[in-house]
Formats: C-alpha cells, sequence, structure tokens
C-alpha cells in the first residue's frame, strides 16, 4: 500500500530524469531516475530529503515555464497551453511533497528514528 502513496513522488522524479535528459544531461538524469529508491529505506532524513527535492523540482518546471513563454511569446507563438501543462506538472510535483505528512507514511519513517 506504501507503493501506491509514494507514486506521485516517483512519477515526479520520472519526469524530471526525463527533463534533464532532455537537457543533454546523462548523469545527473540516470541520478535522479534512481533517487526513489531511497523511498525504500526507513531513515527519518527520507522525507526531508524528497520534500526538500520535490520543491526544487517544482521550482524548475516553474523557471522552464517562464523561459519558454517568454521564448514563445517573443516569437509570436502560442504559449497558453504550454504555460498551462507546465504548470500543472510544477503543481502536481510540489503537492507530491505532502505525501509524507499523510499518517502511515509520517508513520514508517518516523518509527525508523526511534532507537531498536
Amino acid at each position: 500500500m506504501n507503493a501506491l502513496r509514494l507514486a506521485p513522488v516517483w512519477l515526479a522524479f520520472g519526469l524530471m530524469a526525463a527533463h534533464v535528459w532532455r537537457a543533454g544531461w546523462a548523469w545527473p538524469a540516470l541520478v535522479v531516475l534512481a533517487a526513489p529508491g531511497l523511498t525504500l529505506l526507513r531513515r527519518p532524513w527520507v522525507p526531508r530529503l524528497f520534500r526538500a527535492c520535490l520543491v526544487l523540482f517544482a521550482a524548475e518546471w516553474l523557471r522552464t515555464l517562464w523561459t519558454i513563454a517568454a521564448e514563445r511569446i517573443a516569437f509570436g507563438l502560442p504559449w497558453l497551453r504550454m504555460a498551462a501543462i507546465l504548470g500543472t506538472v510544477a503543481l502536481l510535483t510540489g503537492a507530491a511533497a505532502l505525501v509524507f505528512s499523510r499518517s502511515a507514511l509520517a508513520r514508517r519513517y518516523a518509527a525508523a528514528g526511534e532507537a531498536p
């Protein structure tokens, strides 16, 4: 069941890996693609790491939206649909950070910080 709860996080990392790959950065893309494997670790730092990454990813999507929209506007091309798509991706990526606040996942990672 935790896999279903973590699916938005894994999807956000997959989309960011594709974005980084498209920019021509193969090694960073592979790191981003492999990073969700860390969700298997029951460590208290895991939710903090993934929240920070997801917030940074959302900021990158907004930066990309801004850059592409500015180019398209400058050339007189349509840009509204692209802005809606990238804005939605940014919103969903940021919202994926909230899955670690859900009770089941919060318990999973909080319990790992307790002494055995």
